[in-house]
């Protein structure tokens, strides 16, 4: 992997491949040292730029990258990203976007990290209950205290991508410089509004879930015992089969494989060489458990698809459709409140 692409407008360059650490900890990996061993064999490969989160196994994904960076004495060489949003206690305030939890939090973050510096700070989910303006405020702040370099957003709709920048422009703050959308061969939702948006403002696009949540890992095939696993448990409206969208992946799925078998590479390879091709992406997150799904995802970043295979997908899910609406990663509360869609 010797590709480098340029973060939105920054100058900072990053590997198309970005490893994502969601399953370091106690959500998957629970050994820091293989954790260790997978970090290293990612930056071997060419890999320069980590994504985790607060949130993820409650600060432990942050602790093991930490811990393996300091061991192996690559800090500088990693371009390091973390979110913050999530609830971290029992506390009203010990979540969300406000200038209080955001201050707060990134110290906790640096903390687990083990550096001075966050590369890249991102809101991991918009939230209602707080301004923009104020979440802008605090991350400004942050960046003029050096304490982050750069911030971003996740899973943002693209109007509240565009009121982020309006509010940046407007009241002379730092602005986001990334967004970090769900993405795969089954969620082209985005392809609609939110990467037109962001190639307008410049945007780079860091995108998660390649393989829909183990969708396109070759797991879920017809035929086959479905597998159970924590998120699936934890998410039945997006893996539940009795539910039509999901036949409906399910039959994706299967046409998808069979046109990864004639284009002689993988599943896996397909899907995530699929993201990274579109003009408007910067970088996938691949999140592997082990170092054998590590390197069977590493692979990706070679394959170019040609523009027979992209057609073919296109065929079999059409630009800018999301086969089950759960896929989008967020859902406006609008939507799942009657009250807020009604007059009194």
């Amino acid at each position: 992997m010797t590709e480098y692409r340029v973060l939105g407008r920054t100058g900072l360059k990053v590997s198309p491949l970005c490893l994502g650490a969601m399953m370091f900890g106690g959500w998957g990996e629970s050994d820091p040292a293989e954790c260790a061993r997978i970090i290293d064999r990612a930056l071997d490969s060419g890999i320069n730029f980590i994504d985790t989160a607060d949130v993820y196994a409650q600060g432990q994904s942050e602790e093991f990258v930490g811990q393996a960076l300091a061991k192996s004495g690559r800090r500088d060489d990693v371009v390091l990203a973390t979110k913050v949003h999530g609830a971290m206690g029992e506390g009203p305030n010990e979540r969300g976007n406000s200038r209080r939890w955001i201050i707060q939090e990134v110290e906790n973050s640096l903390r687990r990290l083990g550096t001075d510096w966050i590369d890249l700070y991102q809101i991991h989910r918009p939230d209602p209950a707080t301004d923009i303006e104020e979440t802008l405020g605090a991350l400004t702040d942050l960046v003029r205290q050096g304490k982050v370099r750069y911030i971003g957003s996740s899973t943002f709709p693209a109007h509240q991508i565009v009121e982020a920048q309006w509010a940046a422009e407007r009241r002379s703050l730092e602005r986001f410089v990334c967004e970090q959308p769900p993405y795969s061969l089954l969620a082209r939702g985005i392809e609609a509004d939110m990467l037109p948006v962001a190639e307008k403002y410049g945007m780079g696009v860091i995108v998660w879930s390649p393989l829909a949540g183990g969708w396109l890992s070759g797991r879920y095939r017809k035929g086959q015992e479905q597998p159970q696993t924590r998120r699936a448990s934890r998410l039945p409206e997006r893996y539940d089969l009795t539910k039509e969208v999901n036949q409906r992946k399910l039959d994706a799925v299967e046409q998808l494989a069979v046109l990864a078998e004639e284009a002689g590479i993988t599943l896996v390879e397909l899907a995530i060489a699929f993201t990274i091709r579109h003009r408007a992406v910067t970088s996938a997150i691949i999140g592997p458990r082990t170092m054998e799904h590590l390197e069977g995802q590493l692979t990706a970043a070679d394959v170019r698809l040609t523009d027979d295979v992209l057609d073919r997908i296109d065929e079999i899910v059409p630009p800018g459709v999301t086969l089950n609406p759960a896929d989008r990663g967020w859902q406006p509360p609008e939507l799942g409140d009657a009250g807020l869609r009604r007059r009194p």
